[in-house]
């Protein structure tokens, strides 16, 4: 049995992954509460191993090595930093002081099915979005958890989570509310046979 890859993703409303630098929304849109806090940790109660692309790794690892008190560091990402990591990467040569991180060079594809293949721990990527559109294309997502936080970022907003994707249909799995204002969603993304081309309630 192969080990379940999750993509965990944050997202604005109109689905962006970030925004611009200068922008004034601070960290989570600052639309985080406890309880958001509180399950984003919890999901780390379990071993897993974190999955990344080398431009999200090097942004994580310059905020977790930079010498921060982990202590003022959110708990969840504290987790994620202690959990084994394997970067995929043919330019990064070391871990940049990450704690328990591999790079593995090769196609994405390749690598990932391996992993899947040899992996006793559940497989997680954050973010990594060209990374992961390609896994979801060549079906290798499980799951797309998709946390959505409660605003639109039309004019500050960068990196379309899903901007160049393939088509896909999408059984929801989960849902949840947290903090009163933000929804998880996770889905089973299947890539979308296309037949006779039709357009929506045609």
């Amino acid at each position: 049995m192969t080990a379940v890859y999750t993509w965990d993703v944050f997202s604005t409303l109109d689905g962006y992954g970030s925004y611009a630098e200068g922008a004034d929304w601070g960290g989570y849109w600052s639309k985080q509460g406890p309880e958001l806090l509180e399950h984003r940790a919890a999901l780390f109660d379990t071993e897993q191993r974190m999955v990344y692309g080398a431009t999200t790794f090097r942004e994580m690892a310059e905020i977790m090595t930079s010498g921060a008190d982990l202590n003022a560091l959110d708990e969840w990402n504290v987790r994620t930093m202690r959990a084994p990591a394997t970067v995929i990467s043919s330019t990064l040569t070391d871990t940049l002081g990450w704690p328990d991180a591999t790079i593995a060079g090769g196609d994405a594809v390749d690598v990932v099915t391996r992993l899947k293949r040899e992996s006793d721990v559940p497989l997680r990527s954050q973010a990594s979005l060209s990374l992961n559109r390609a896994l979801m294309a060549a079906g290798l997502v499980d799951r797309l958890q998709l946390t959505i936080f409660p605003v639109i970022s039309g004019r500050s907003g960068t990196s379309p989570v899903l901007r160049g994707a393939e088509d896909f249909d999408l059984e929801l799995l989960e849902s949840r509310t947290l903090d009163g204002r933000t929804q998880e969603l996770v889905y089973r993304p299947a890539l979308h046979r296309h037949g006779r081309e039709a357009s929506p309630g045609g």
